[in-house]
């Protein structure tokens, strides 16, 4: 399946349920008003759900909602729009190597036995529409391609494995960072709070059944792999597949989150910066590629984005189509509309 998310009208959206194309959707709200009540009650309401769904395209009975239109017209929410929990991990070691490298620093070697993860503010996910609303350019507005899990109840201690069965829906990320306030930040050693705006979410998450094999086949279980495909003012910035090079699979770094703690449904956690060793794929960052500038040139010279920049994000099965759809944020300076 493939679910989204209605602007309205409360802050948590009404559910809907969107065809394998994107073009066309249908509201369920006597199934289950919100994505956080499918979530809460799933297993009841998964296979209505499911019924409605297929039943899109076969000649479903309820209004059909132009989805593309509302879309462009910034009707459609997060997927998720506010979330119980927000964690995020750093799944791609060559995006921590090339920040330590930059800095003549090693990578510790517990890091590439127990995950990197911290937890951030989940209150609003904006849409993939939405513009991201900053007070100064200068702090270093930086993107951050990830994919990401939305979560079922995990029970404390659950392994990787038992994590599979709570993984409900799969989307992308964009997290966005301010790049210049995170190293006085992280100097307190308590973590990030100002250093991390808000994040988007794909127009759609998916189910991993959508995926296919390319949801941790070959590559191993809780890796996407497809390509990640990047723009950034108007330009391409990166394609690097989200299987390769990840050290920590989603299920790895959810059986982490639920370590000392249950985890509740609709708790989203974030693959970190979609990063492969091959440069030749791009970035799914700016601060990556200013770290090898910085090595291979001497200095940085991609500059951060700009009041007006905007960023895409899509992903693309093996025919070519959009699997989640894009997100699309441009930065603007908040109170400026």
């Amino acid at each position: 399946m493939k679910l989204a998310s209605l602007k309205g009208p409360t802050r948590d959206g009404t559910l809907l349920l969107v065809d394998e194309n994107l073009t066309r959707a249908v509201a369920v709200p006597d199934i289950a008003p919100t994505m956080q009540y499918a979530l809460e009650h799933w297993h009841a309401v998964e296979p209505q759900l499911l019924n409605e769904f297929e039943a899109i395209d076969s000649g479903s009975d309820r209004p059909i909602i132009d989805f593309q239109k509302a879309l462009a017209e910034g009707k459609i929410a997060a997927p998720l729009p506010r979330t119980h929990q927000w964690m995020d991990g750093s799944a791609y070691l060559s995006h921590v190597e090339r920040v330590r490298r930059a800095r003549n620093d090693k990578v510790p070697e517990s890091f590439y036995t127990d995950p990197l993860m911290y937890q951030g503010g989940g209150d609003t996910m904006l849409g993939p529409r939405d513009d991201i609303e900053v007070l100064s350019e200068d702090w270093g507005v930086d993107f951050e391609g990830e994919v990401g899990v939305i979560t079922g109840d995990v029970k404390m201690g659950a392994t990787p494995a038992e994590c599979a069965d709570a993984i409900r829906l799969v989307v992308l990320i964009n997290d966005v960072s301010y790049r210049k306030l995170i190293p006085a930040e992280l100097a307190k050693g308590f973590g990030f709070v100002n250093s991390k705006g808000l994040n988007s979410l794909s127009p759609v998450a998916v189910t991993p059944d959508e995926l296919g094999g390319a949801w941790g086949d070959e590559k191993g279980a809780g890796k996407l792999d497809y390509r990640l495909v990047c723009h950034v003012r108007g330009e391409w910035f990166g394609n690097p597949n989200a299987a390769d090079d990840m050290t920590f699979s989603l299920l790895d770094l959810v059986s982490h989150a639920a370590k000392t703690r249950p985890l509740a449904a609709g708790t989203l956690i974030g693959s970190g910066t979609v990063s492969n060793h091959d440069k030749a794929t791009g970035y799914a960052c700016i601060m990556e590629k200013r770290l090898v500038e910085q090595v291979e040139l001497g200095a940085a010279k991609e500059d951060f984005l700009r009041f007006g920049d905007e960023v895409d994000i899509d992903m693309f099965d093996h025919h070519g189509e959009t699997i989640f759809g894009n997100i699309r944020n441009k930065l603007v300076k908040a109170g400026s509309k």
